[in-house]
């Protein structure tokens, strides 16, 4: 079976969207799954083609920037799909991890991708070394900690642990590590 994944960011881009659902149609997609949602928004229709594709299913995008947020995602996605041993089939690009070649692009797409943000992270370690030698790099501002008060008048009160982080906004870990530091533990 060949499902199909629709997506457009905004509801403005009705367009591309029905170019989409025409292109799904010409390939044969027996059903296809869509949706009007921002590609770093919760898409619960993404996540219900995921669910639904089967063991010699083939998922059918018209491009991957439809199917995924970033070059990791897209290689995840990848993974649960291989996982589950259904195909993945890019219309545009060609792509469909069914065959030898298409594995292999879709495996060079995660490689490059590897390669970009293994690059990212040296420039970034680095720029951090730069800034300690030159006394200007300070670390990233202790958010939880400056809510320790907060914190502990919450648990004063007979509030628990997973509330506190809640109302406060902050981790229920750091809520942990303010009561132990503060001996309020006692929970």
């Amino acid at each position: 079976m060949q499902v199909g994944y629709a997506r457009s960011s905004t509801v403005d881009q009705d367009a591309g969207f029905q170019a989409q659902i025409r292109a799904f149609e010409a390939a044969g997609c027996d059903k296809v799954f869509s949706e009007k949602v921002s590609s770093v928004a919760q898409r619960e229709q993404l996540e219900a083609a995921l669910e639904f594709v089967r063991e010699g299913d083939s998922l059918v995008v018209t491009k991957l920037d439809r199917l995924a947020r970033s070059v990791a995602h897209l290689v995840a996605i990848g993974e649960q799909l291989e996982a589950k041993g259904v195909a993945l089939k890019v219309l545009e690009q060609a792509i469909d991890t069914s065959t030898p070649t298409g594995r292999l692009m879709f495996n060079m797409l995660g490689s490059i991708a590897q390669f970009e943000r293994e690059l990212m992270l040296e420039r970034q370690r680095e720029g951090v070394a730069k800034a300690k030698a030159e006394g200007k790099y300070k670390g990233r501002a202790p958010t939880a900690r400056a809510k320790a008060p907060e914190v502990l008048r919450l648990h004063g009160e007979g509030v628990g642990p997973t509330e506190i982080a809640k109302r406060v906004g902050i981790g229920r870990a750091s809520v942990y590590r303010i009561l132990d530091t503060s001996g309020s533990i006692n929970t």
